[in-house]
Parts: C-alpha cells; structure tokens; sequence
C-alpha cells in the first residue's frame, strides 16, 4: 500500500511537485564560476549559459545566482542586458542548480512553497558545499515562499515526477549510504509522499557510466506524459552501460502508473562513448530540459543527435524542439537538466 500522508507536511495540506511540462514561472540557474568542474576547458562554459539563458527567456523569468563581486559582474557582462533575465546575489559553490536548488511545489488556492532538501555534494564527494547546501532557503527568503525542511538529502536530479503522483528513482542513488546512512526503502518511499505527494515509487537500478551522482534519474529516464516515459538504452552488447540500461528498461516495461496502469515506454537512443582525455563522460539524451513552449536537447556531435530531437518533438509536438550542444558542458559531469530547476507558476492546480 502507498503511504499515509503525514499531517502538516506538504503533500497533506495540498502541495505538489508539479511535472515539468506543467506551466512554469521561471527557471533558476547558478552562474559557473568553478574552474575545477571543467579542468581545462573552463573557457566555453559561460557562453553555454548565455545560450540557455536567451532561449529560456524567450518563454519564461529566467533567475540567476550569482553571489559575490566577481561572479556577479562577470554574469552581468554576459546576460545582465538579456530582456527577461535577473541576477541575484546568492553565492553558490558550484553551477549544478538542479541539485542544490530548492524544489518548487505548487497547490490549487495554496500561496507558493518549496522544498529544502539536504545536500551534501553527491555524498561529500567535492567539498566545500556549504553554499549550495543554503541556495534552498535562500530562494525561500528572497521569494518569501513557504520552506519545507525535509529530513533527508536528496538532489533534484535523483527524482523525476509525472505530477499527478508518480516519482522515478534509482536504488543506486535514493538507498546510497553516502548521502542517508541506515535510512530504508519504506522511509525514503514516505518521504517522497509526504515533500512531493509522490507516493507510487517507480525503482530503477543502476545509473550510467562515468555519472558521479550514482545514479541520477535524469540520465537514464524520463517522463513525457502522465504515463509515457522515455527510457535511455544502450544497443551494443560490448558497451559498459548496456546491461545497467537494458536491467532499468525492463523495469519500467514491468512498472505501472499510479492508477495500476502499464507505463508506455520509448526507448531512447544513447549516444556513442563521449570522453575527455581517458574519462568518459555520462552523455544522455535523456537530460533534456522542459520550459514553456521549448524543450532544449543536449546535443554531442553525434548521428544519434537528430533521433534524439525527433523522438522528443515527437513527444511534445506543440512545443519547439532545441537542440544545443554539450560536449563542453558534460565535461562538468552533467548536461542542460542538471543546471536548471523550474519554478511552477502559481496555483497550478491541485
């Protein structure tokens, strides 16, 4: 049975996290200023977030954080002149706002709220975080929106909703003792229900490799309907995430919606093997980022580039279908989804 809703937690009082194809507000991006995440090739990244940040503004607010003197000034010289763009003095560590950031909630005749999850860099992986691990709150108190302390750590980019009650995860990063030690399935599962009323939990395995998330959602599946999910598959036999995939596949093909109805899953195509000097890099079509009237695709200089776009205007025929390139982003670890975090427009249903 799902869980019991917790009284005075969100979900009980009417909260949800919507899906993202839901209306936003605004997107939330952190300005890069971390050298250390793309060693060497620092030089393109800003100009990726000029390019997100113009096409986002077409559709939607688009807030940046940018705390201190010289971050602050470098993002004004790049985007403080785009039409639709606000900087905002809130240092960070690092640039990855899908996980740091809060998680915005919405709920019918509900003033606006979100969700402050603990962070601890991908189970303490790349210190210092202590600035990123306070972003949540700072959105609340510059918003003056409700705030959610939830009890666990939790990144955005380990949960994937399809608003009406329904969360994919991987056990590899939800049960991970670096990020939770001694917390169980069942009392991960009631924090889901109770932060983000998503009570029917959809496991899938094992993330792909060179993802040091352990095992991110946003790389290997998403939801594009209330019950159409695309799913990452790796074809070649050889290839080290080919049985990860085809195990998290045959999951989803097994797994229902939370009305008991079989998922519709398409398979998604997975690029060619991406490195950066001997590192691979974790290149997925699947972190792909959903705005209002957009959906921009992260693109690799690959033949499997045009599929992908096609599969996912497919999937959104009435919205446009932006392909960007990301070989110099995914060199950080993560693509357009890992950077950006949406905020729901107000009252957008219940």
């Amino acid at each position: 049975m799902p869980p019991r809703f917790t009284p005075d937690l969100p979900a009980a009082l009417g909260y949800r996290m919507p899906a993202e194809w839901e209306p936003h507000e605004a997107t939330w991006l952190s300005w890069p200023h971390n050298r250390d995440t793309w060693p060497g090739r620092f030089e393109p990244i800003p100009g990726v977030w000029l390019r997100l940040a113009a096409t986002l503004a077409a559709g939607e607010h688009v807030h940046i954080l940018c705390g201190g003197a010289d971050v602050r000034a470098e993002a004004q010289a790049m985007v403080g002149q785009l039409a639709n763009v606000t900087l905002h003095d809130i240092p960070t560590n690092d640039a990855w706002a899908r996980d740091h950031g809060p998680i915005f909630l919405t709920g019918r005749n509900l003033p606006p709220a979100l969700v402050h999850f603990g962070y601890n860099a991908w189970g303490g992986k790349y210190p210092p975080y202590e600035l990123d691990a306070q972003v949540p709150r700072r959105v609340a108190e510059l918003l003056g929106c409700l705030r959610f302390e939830a009890p666990l750590i939790l990144e955005g980019g380990a949960v994937d909703v399809n608003g009406s009650g329904s969360v994919m995860v991987t056990e590899q990063c939800l049960l991970n003792p670096n990020r939770n030690p001694g917390v169980t399935r069942q009392q991960m599962e009631q924090v889901l229900a109770d932060y983000l009323a998503a009570p029917h939990v959809i496991w899938l395995g094992q993330g792909i490799a060179g993802d040091d998330t352990d095992g991110h959602i946003d790389e290997l599946a998403r939801f594009v309907g209330p019950r159409r999910v695309l799913a990452a598959v790796e074809r070649d036999p050889r290839d080290e995430n080919h049985a990860a995939l085809s195990d998290n596949l045959r999951r989803l093909k097994l797994a229902t919606d939370e009305q008991g109805r079989p998922l519709e899953v398409a398979e998604l195509p997975m690029p060619r093997p991406l490195f950066v000097g001997s590192q691979r890099v974790p290149a997925s079509y699947a972190n792909f980022y959903i705005a209002n009237g957009i959906v921009v695709v992260p693109q690799y200089d690959d033949p499997a580039d045009a599929q992908a776009l096609a599969m996912l205007q497919a999937a959104f025929p009435d919205r446009r279908v932006v392909g960007q390139r990301a070989t110099d982003l995914v060199w950080g670890l993560g693509a357009f989804h890992c950077i950006t975090q949406q905020q729901p427009r107000v009252g957008n249903g219940s």
